[in-house]
């Protein structure tokens, strides 16, 4: 099992809270989604360790990363992070892993910022976005399950039900209350309002788009419109498997990112 340390750094006057697993290379820097911290994702982290020098990154508004009052959630905010993050560490060549909203903050920074990104795979990103159909987890859920959890009581279940074993609901459970309120209503508005597809035409690395067959998330007809766009995309579908595609079977998970990270075909 690899090892885990925890850092902070400060970006564009934000602090910035990650863990870190593995050393050498390649670099893998995951982006998690829009209630899961870093922490959430420590399991996933530890298998890519496996064949990377893997950072997880406290998004804006989560987990130990700094959510006062009056911060920007928008996906240029969070890519700014990101670049900063890369800038601040020296990390060059880095492959990036984003799950969810973090897929959606990869794209904006394989666009905004095309030299700190060396490979780019998108994990179930969210294609709601200005003209498009809703995201399909409501933002009451997102409130509601924080709000519980913050109280110490019973999380409601999710509209998209996730396995999990214990350890992993013990783990959301503590940190769902890291999540700010701010940030999560933020964010889901953004999933409405910002266009990731203009985004796509300027996404020059080669990028793969993994998608859950059960996750809702994505259909056949919008990773056909993804992979599209990018000059050098590709994608592959996971079956049996939802939105969190780690939590419904890890090895199979591993299996589709590994020959990517490490520079081979998907």
């Amino acid at each position: 099992m690899a090892e885990q340390s925890r850092f902070y750094v400060f970006v564009n006057d934000v602090k910035l809270h990650f863990l870190e697993y593995g050393i050498g290379s390649p670099v893998v820097v995951l982006l998690p989604g829009i209630t899961s911290p870093a922490v959430t994702w420590g399991f996933v982290a530890e298998r890519i360790a496996e064949f990377a020098h893997v950072f997880v990154l406290d998004n804006r508004g989560r987990g130990l990363s700094d959510q006062r009052p009056g911060l920007g959630y928008g996906l240029d905010d969070y890519a700014d992070d990101t670049a900063g993050f890369l800038r601040e560490l020296d990390i060059r060549d880095a492959v990036v892993l984003g799950h969810s909203m973090g897929a959606r903050i990869g794209i904006r920074l394989a666009a905004r910022h095309p030299a700190r990104v060396a490979r780019l795979l998108l994990a179930d990103p969210p294609v709601s976005g200005p003209g498009r159909r809703p995201y399909p987890s409501p933002l009451s859920q997102y409130l509601s399950r924080i709000d519980a959890a913050s109280r110490g009581e019973t999380v409601p279940p999710s509209t998209r039900p996730t396995p999990e074993t214990p350890e992993q609901a013990r783990l959301r459970r503590e940190w769902l209350p890291t999540c700010s309120r701010e940030a999560v209503i933020a964010t889901h508005r953004g999933f409405h309002e910002e266009d990731i597809f203009g985004d796509l035409p300027r996404v020059t690395c080669p990028t793969l788009l993994l998608y859950a067959e059960l996750g809702g998330t994505i259909s056949d007809e919008d990773a056909n419109e993804i992979v599209q766009l990018p000059a050098t995309a590709t994608k592959r579908k996971l079956e049996g498997v939802g939105h969190l595609m780690p939590w419904y079977d890890l090895g199979r998970f591993i299996e589709a990112v590994r020959p990517f990270v490490t520079g081979g075909s998907s």
